[in-house]
């Protein structure tokens, strides 16, 4: 997750709107933006099995130390390999087969010659040894880099926020959404009494020579690159047992030492909430093997698996603020909502590509209005979702560009959540509804996908085909109008309807008002259609607040 604070949101409505969409498009990608972004003959050929990652942070001097032993299959022949690894850090040597191998720069990428061709099925390992002084990031989460921070005692407090730039800020890596390591192991060595935690479960704690101590972290399940997180503090943890869909789950705090009373009331109660509700909605948590934690960070969240990120001061709403203005937003803490939510869409489902994010966001996003649905009703719900509807800024298509690690406009989250609301008053079977999110969860278990697998998975569940809305509302800014106009034909009233402003083929229902208690569905197409009314006049406003288009009334 990286949304926007309000004051924030409040300046780039006011003052870049309208500019937003022409400066997007006046972008120029470069040859780095290229070898990030796609799929190259570098990084096709070989599969990335497990991370065995050693790092050692050096807060005096904002610089850390490490090597990465990556495991892989060969799918390809091959022999040059592309890693990645952001300047300023730097890789000191390679080593395959205890030999060193020959690897030269092109800007944050690293072509590495093997010393010999790679063969088809072959399992192989190489290790990476770097160090540096990584990028410090300016505005974490939303400007990423390795954060050096201080807690309310002066003390260390350390981290890294890397959704969008990338892992490789901090470690060498095969950086692309497309390939997760299976499983993954962290250790993470810093001077005593710091306390490292990382993602799934610590297996070991190893005190060194000098004073210092190696926290092994390890994940037994496939995860992203820039979710594998390490958090550095002076942390305790007090943990809990959760009785979920699939048995006994692990449920951790790890928070600063001065924070473990908020932690035990505020915390806790939240996330118990959003465990039953989320199973409810998606399914089983997709990590039970790793566990659940969510871990004090020095930013305000983020959805690390099995590591969320929680900085949203122990209090509800959005750093106490309602993004619904609707009041229900207050009820709750957004961060634990928000960030436990991707654990499902984003870490379990995971898009291939940077511009296809709105999977991740979209179902986050509209996630805070079915937890709203299922602890204070349906209606506190609808006025959530509707509320967050004046966040929206249609200033570019929510999907990106592909292959230049592009994402696209931030309506991922709000108006891709009112899109998927829609969506759901069109099925108008909420069981029906809520078995899509979770056979989402269980088709794409632990895999990357693309939009048109998901959007192609819920046409099918539906049995209703929604290529049209998905491709109104994540490819065009245009918001579809509904014109109409009434009018008599032998003292029998009768509603003309159309869309306009859509895409060609537009078919969506909608849903209007047409007197007190009393709704109607139309089914509207560009050709202008009419449907019998039993009364001539009709509400100021006929559609269904739950439907995010215009209307029009229209001269007859």
């Amino acid at each position: 997750m990286k949304t926007f604070s309000p004051l924030i949101l409040i300046f780039i409505f006011s003052a870049f709107a309208v500019d937003a969409q022409l400066l997007s498009q006046q972008k120029i990608f470069t040859r780095a933006d290229t070898l990030r972004g796609s799929i190259t003959k570098e990084r096709v050929w070989w599969d990335v099995l497990h991370y065995d990652l050693h790092v050692q942070f050096h807060d005096s001097d904002s610089t850390l130390q490490g090597f990465n032993k990556i495991h892989y299959k060969v799918l390809k022949t091959y022999q040059v390999m592309q890693i990645d690894l952001m300047r300023p850090l730097g890789i000191d040597s390679i080593i395959q087969d205890r030999l060193k191998i020959n690897f030269r720069r092109d800007g944050n990428t690293y072509y590495v010659q093997l010393n010999s061709v790679q063969q088809e099925n072959a399992l192989r390992d190489i290790a990476i040894y770097y160090h540096g002084k990584p990028q410090i990031a300016a505005r974490p989460p939303w400007d990423g880099g390795v954060i050096w921070a201080q807690d309310k005692k002066g003390r260390p407090w350390i981290s890294v926020a890397c959704q969008g730039l990338g892992a490789s800020v901090w470690y060498p890596c095969k950086d692309h959404q497309y390939d997760e390591p299976d499983s993954a192991a962290i250790h993470i060595t810093v001077p005593n009494p710091l306390v490292a935690v990382a993602n799934g479960r610590l297996r070991s704690k190893t005190a060194g020579p000098l004073g210092d101590v190696t926290f092994y972290w390890a994940v037994v399940n496939p995860i992203n690159n820039y979710n594998l997180i390490p958090y550095i503090g002076y942390y305790v943890n007090f943990s809990e047992v959760y009785h979920g869909e699939k048995g006994n789950l692990d449920v951790n705090y790890w928070v600063l030492d001065y924070n473990l009373g908020q932690a035990h009331t505020h915390l806790a109660p939240d996330v118990h909430r959003m465990l039953k509700d989320f199973e409810y909605w998606f399914g089983p948590y997709p990590f039970y093997e790793d566990g659940y934690k969510i871990v004090d960070a020095p930013h305000l969240g983020m959805e690390h698996q099995s590591d969320i990120a929680y900085g949203n001061g122990y209090q509800n709403g959005y750093l106490n603020h309602d993004l619904s203005g609707s009041g229900w937003g207050l009820k709750w803490d957004f961060i634990v909502v928000h960030e436990s939510a991707h654990e499902w869409f984003g870490n379990n489902i995971t898009t291939r590509e940077l511009a296809d994010m709105w999977v991740h966001e979209g179902f986050a996003n509209y996630s805070e209005t079915l937890f709203t649905t299922s602890e204070y009703g349906k209606e506190a719900g609808n006025d959530y979702v509707v509320g967050t509807r004046k966040r929206i800024r249609n200033d570019i298509p929510i999907i990106g560009r592909y292959g230049v690690n592009e994402e696209g406009s931030t309506d991922m989250y709000d108006k891709g959540g009112n899109m998927l609301h829609m969506i759901r008053q069109i099925i108008n079977d909420d069981e029906k509804f809520r078995q899509i999110l979770r056979g989402l969860n269980k088709d794409f278990y632990h895999k990357t996908v693309t939009t048109a697998e998901i959007e192609n998975d819920i046409s099918t569940r539906s049995g209703i085909s929604f290529s049209h809305v998905f491709d109104q509302y994540l490819r065009t800014i245009k918001i579809p109008v509904l014109g109409y106009y009434v009018k008599e034909q032998q003292g029998i009233p009768y509603l003309y309807f159309r869309w306009t402003n859509c895409v060609p083929g537009f078919d969506m229902p909608v849903k209007i008002v047409v007197s007190p208690g009393e709704a109607m569905w139309l089914r509207p197409v560009e050709k202008v259609k009419r449907v019998r009314l039993k009364i001539a006049t009709l509400p100021e406003k006929i559609v269904d607040r739950n439907f995010y288009v215009e209307e029009k009334k229209e001269s007859n």
